[in-house]
């Protein structure tokens, strides 16, 4: 069977961060966070990148975006060099990648009502008249399954649920192709969590998209992914279909990784 065409190709992607000491800050090493990391992620699926903390995996999502630069490396979106985009060249390439957010309080703005915060990415853009706006904003908030009445409320006035739920809409308010979710129900209760998934397994489909699903919980990973790849002291160890790593892990980190779930 033909893969489908690949969206995101990344080769040798590293990521060093300076180490510096003293009143000087004098430079005396580096750290690896990223380490020749490779990966392609094909158009509808969703790659879950997992590992324990610190092991690099949020770093190489935000590169993936470009919302950070790698050290050295080549990264590709549906085969144009990102990393030669310029700065209006990239903002429109932007439209088509976004990111949820770990923590949705945190990245959400206090001082914006939920209609605005949903609304801010069309009208950066320039997209619609006004009134257009204001009527795809609220069908932005439907489609994640929150209530209109909400849209006049901050952050604050929500739940961590719904709080993730105005994130979500937010990112998929550009009609984007590619998602990071950055660890997306990490910050929510248990009993919350079933419903986020299966949110972004409904627009997945409903919206064509292609997810990164950066996770650190196996149990999560099992639900979603449709291969999954391991991370370790920022080096890709392992990646292979979500049934066979579940069922015939090959590294011993992943091995760890599934024997320390509950």
């Amino acid at each position: 069977m033909t893969p489908p065409p690949v969206l995101v190709s990344a080769r040798e992607i590293v990521k060093l961060f300076p180490i510096q000491h003293g009143l000087l800050r004098r430079h005396s090493g580096d750290v690896r966070a990223v380490d020749g990391v490779s990966l392609e992620i094909y158009k509808g699926e969703t790659l879950a990148l997992v590992g324990e903390s610190g092991s690099g995996k949020s770093t190489l999502g935000r590169i993936l975006l470009r919302l950070m630069e790698p050290t050295s490396g080549s990264l590709e979106f549906d085969g144009v060099d990102l990393l030669t985009l310029e700065r209006e060249p990239l903002r429109k390439m932007r439209r088509r990648m976004q990111i949820i957010f770990q923590d949705p309080y945190s990245s959400l703005n206090p001082t914006m009502t939920v209609r605005t915060i949903v609304r801010e990415p069309l009208t950066i853009h320039r997209l619609g008249t006004k009134a257009e706006r204001t009527e795809r904003t609220m069908e932005l908030l439907a489609l994640v399954g929150l209530k209109s009445e909400l849209a006049g409320r901050y952050p604050h006035e929500l739940s961590g649920g719904e709080r993730q739920r105005v994130g979500i809409a937010r990112a998929i308010a550009l009609e984007p192709d590619f998602l990071v979710a950055d660890e997306p129900v990490t910050a929510l209760d248990v009993s919350i969590q079933a419903q986020i998934l299966n949110l972004l397994l409904g627009l997945q489909e409903k919206l064509q998209l292609t997810y990164l699903f950066i996770a650190h919980d196996l149990r999560v990973v099992e639900h979603v992914a449709d291969r999954v790849a391991v991370m370790h002291q920022g080096k890709l160890v392992e990646l292979q279909s979500r049934v066979k790593l579940f069922q015939h892990p090959e590294h011993a980190h992943t091995k760890e990784l599934l024997a320390s779930i509950p």
